[in-house]
């Protein structure tokens, strides 16, 4: 009798001494790791957690402010999510990220967070896992962080160096021929003007000869930098189309916004002074620049090139050192791309 006693006892003091080992363990793990109970209340912020965000547990243990250690304005977690199912969210919040991931084992993601405490960004790998209990109801949820930053900034850094120009910086011409495409048809979408720049540095071949290929190379990351800093919006893309032609994508842009840019690059270029004794346009670098805006329902990006193609060549033949903007023909388009691939 005594010994079925003890048997009993051992039975209810067991899962007791489990619990805690378990608890004991994780908040012990190197990975970074926090639980939250069904009610998204903290129950275990471990200490590589603490290390990670710089928010100790004390600070969040019972709460629901978990979301402080990862962002400046409250947002729902990964396993906030999970815990209330509300899966169709997560590629919204999660857009600036990686692919995320769902199965039976729970939710995973990438994400940018600002890590407040911390004082810089970090880009975590977060991996979510339910916890049910003997019934199959959810009591809790496992949340688990990677700190993948150094790995994605060198992602990030080829992939730069897959889209951009190695002299000047700028978007090289695979990139532009993609950033055109896409505009081009948001554009026919939306029904909104597009305004497309071709940029020619004067005279440039004689340039080169008078001064050699070294000076011609500076001279084009100097174009280059002011051509970037003369674009002020977030949606204007500039790219170097190759040789010494460069070239602008201004979305949402009317003729009027078109001809002010044009004329704001040219001054900007003929403002860096650089000496070119050997021009015939002007005593210093210079630029022709030849524009289109188009707004129509089928804008066709090989058109749209031939159209500023043909300004630019009329800014040329009127003098260089002149910008030439006018509305995108499309039937004179056609013409002169045919005659281009004739």
């Amino acid at each position: 009798m005594r010994a079925l006693q003890e048997k009993q006892a051992i039975r209810h003091v067991a899962p007791e001494r489990d619990h805690g080992f378990a608890v004991s363990l994780m908040e012990h793990l190197i990975v970074p790791t926090f639980v939250l109970d069904a009610a998204s209340r903290v129950l275990i912020w471990n200490k590589a957690c603490e290390r990670l965000t710089g928010v100790l547990a004390q600070e969040v243990i019972g709460t629901s402010d978990h979301w402080r250690a990862f962002y400046c304005e409250p947002r729902p977690c990964l396993s906030d999510l999970l815990l209330a199912r509300r899966f169709n969210e997560i590629s919204t919040l999660y857009a600036n990220g990686g692919a995320y991931g769902l199965s039976d084992f729970g939710v995973s993601a990438e994400n940018w967070c600002v890590m407040p405490r911390v004082g810089h960004r970090l880009y975590l790998a977060i991996d979510a896992g339910p916890i049910y209990n003997e019934s199959g109801d959810l009591i809790a949820v496992v949340e688990t962080l990677r700190d993948i930053t150094t790995q994605k900034q060198a992602q990030t850094d080829l992939e730069a160096l897959a889209t951009r120009d190695g002299l000047t910086g700028l978007a090289n011409r695979r990139s532009f021929d993609v950033k055109l495409a896409e505009e081009a048809k948001r554009a026919s979408r939306d029904q909104l003007p597009l305004s497309l720049l071709m940029i020619d540095v004067d005279c440039f071949k004689l340039y080169n000869d008078t001064n050699g290929h070294q000076k011609g190379d500076e001279c084009l990351r100097a174009i280059a930098q002011a051509i970037a800093a003369t674009l002020w919006r977030e949606t204007d893309f500039s790219a170097r189309y190759g040789g010494e032609e460069f070239t602008v994508i201004m979305p949402n842009t009317p003729l009027s916004g078109g001809m002010l840019i044009a004329e704001r690059l040219r001054r900007a270029v003929e403002d860096l002074g650089i000496a070119h004794s050997a021009s015939i346009a002007c005593d210093h670098v210079t630029l022709s620049i030849g524009g289109v805006v188009a707004v129509g329902r089928d804008i066709h990006p090989d058109r749209l090139i031939a159209a500023a193609d043909a300004a630019l060549y009329r800014a040329k033949r009127a003098g260089r050192n002149r910008a030439v903007v006018g509305k995108f023909d499309e039937a004179a388009a056609a013409s002169a791309a045919a005659r281009a691939s004739a």
